[in-house]
């Protein structure tokens, strides 16, 4: 393992923990990035180590390298794509420190992705889905609440795991997040939701060992934080609950919020604040999913958009 690189490695992962406030998830994606370009760098196609290149060594060609290394291994263009941006900054961070002259990652075009419109469920599912867990259980009653408080705000699951108790006003029914960047907003929920929170936080110190004490919100049976796995574990059983199985996981939630409430008139920008997203493009890819509702509609409601019956 090269020092210099390394050390260049661990102080952009500071940079980013301390400075720019990135959040623990988004720390480890960028640290196992940089780490598997490292190990690019530092070993041949055989497997054999070799010197690390200078800094200045790293090039438009070597990054390209490394990217159809990832696409070898059958990564996703959208993996690769997210490898390519962590290259990019820790490039911008070593130009802006001077290590290096210029970004050599600059040249390197994006991978095209293919546009998905987000997986949602209907109303009536989303409903069944939050009404799995059985309440009358301090776990059933934690499992309700999370539910209830994915679907009612469209938290991001590393948000949500992150909530402390004074992160909720329950009576105001309101939630103080943090997103990227530690970026802070405050989304409301409704009473569905209130009520499961109040059902919870009754029942939540019986979960607490005796003798101790925590602030975070969502804990698990030993008492100590969620973490995001058990997030999605736990969404992924309840779909699997169902009558009818769908495929589910807290991000399922999260884009079932946004289309519910465009769907049922919310403005664009308010759904941005809600959802915390940086950019109004970001937003905008569920108006894609509602265009092809409100085109079915019009098929079904307008007198000369309907095909004549045989």
């Amino acid at each position: 393992m090269s020092a210099a690189l390394s050390e260049w490695i661990d102080r952009f992962l500071r940079h980013l923990e301390f400075e720019r406030n990135f959040s623990e998830h988004t720390l480890r994606s960028y640290a196992s990035d940089l780490e598997q370009l490292r190990d690019f760098l530092t070993h041949g196609p055989d497997g054999q180590a070799r010197p690390e290149p200078d800094l200045e060594q790293i090039d438009n060609l070597t990054i390209r390298e490394f990217l159809a290394a990832r696409y070898q291994r059958r990564n996703r263009k959208s993996s690769v794509a997210r490898k390519l941006a962590a290259v990019r900054s820790f490039l911008k961070y070593l130009w802006k420190q001077g290590a290096i002259r210029t970004n050599p990652a600059k040249l390197v075009a994006t991978p095209k992705l293919e546009r998905r419109l987000p997986e949602f469920l209907d109303r009536e599912t989303a409903g069944e889905i939050v009404e799995v867990p059985d309440a009358r259980t301090p776990l059933g009653a934690r499992d309700r609440a999370i539910l209830e408080l994915l679907y009612a705000t469209g938290l991001r699951v590393s948000e949500l795991v992150g909530l402390d108790l004074a992160d909720v006003d329950v009576p105001e029914c309101l939630v103080r997040a943090f997103g990227k960047g530690r970026k802070e907003r405050i989304v409301p929920f409704g009473d569905k939701a209130r009520e499961a929170l109040e059902g919870y936080l009754a029942a939540r110190d019986s979960l607490i060992p005796s003798g101790s004490s925590t602030e975070a919100l969502f804990l698990n049976a030993r008492g100590g934080r969620l973490t995001s796995r058990s997030i999605g574990y736990l969404v992924n059983r309840a779909a699997g609950k169902l009558a009818t199985r769908v495929d589910a996981h807290p991000h399922t939630l999260r884009h079932s919020f946004a289309t519910h409430m465009l769907d049922a008139g919310a403005d664009l920008r308010s759904i941005q604040e809600l959802l915390g997203h940086e950019s109004l493009s970001t937003t905008q890819k569920y108006t894609h999913v509602t265009t092809e509702q409100l085109v079915r509609t019009y098929q079904a409601a307008h007198p000369r958009a309907k095909k004549k019956e045989k």
